[in-house]
């Protein structure tokens, strides 16, 4: 497991890793966009949150109330609902993440092998905390 420090060189913001073979210095990435995007994501995935909270509450189950097919369209959406709330707190937890790793200066520094998360994955998925080839199960 690599370590890493935060240290500025001509005004740039750089993160060295060291381990017991190597030291490496390269330039991470731009940091208050990745943290302006993930932050815009975090409001965004709160506030259909909220409005799916509703979607999710339980089905009344009152024939006399209901036909059943409604009801049986009442609680496939219920269960669809449940679904996109739990991938909402998923993702909610995985920006969480990424926040941190930009306060701790590693961000964009893959977490299992320490080599850097190229930028393109980044701009994809700014909360990938892996490397292409940890993703993909390559490396070891």
């Amino acid at each position: 497991m690599a370590c890493s420090r935060v240290h500025f060189l001509n005004n740039k913001r750089q993160v060295v890793l060291f381990d017991s073979f190597a030291l490496m210095t390269q330039p991470t990435p731009d940091y208050d966009h990745f943290r302006t995007t993930l932050l815009t994501l975090q409001n965004k995935l709160l506030s259909v949150s909220s409005t799916g909270q509703e979607a999710a509450q339980p089905v009344e189950l009152d024939q006399t109330a209901v036909g059943r097919v409604s009801r049986m369209d009442a609680l496939q959406q219920q269960a669809m609902a449940q679904t996109a709330q739990q991938r909402r707190h998923i993702q909610l937890q995985r920006i969480e993440s990424a926040l941190q790793r930009l306060e701790n200066g590693i961000f964009g520094w893959c977490v299992r092998c320490g080599e850097e998360i190229s930028r393109k994955r980044l701009d994809v998925d700014p909360t990938a905390p892996l490397c292409f080839s940890c993703a993909d199960g390559r490396s070891q």
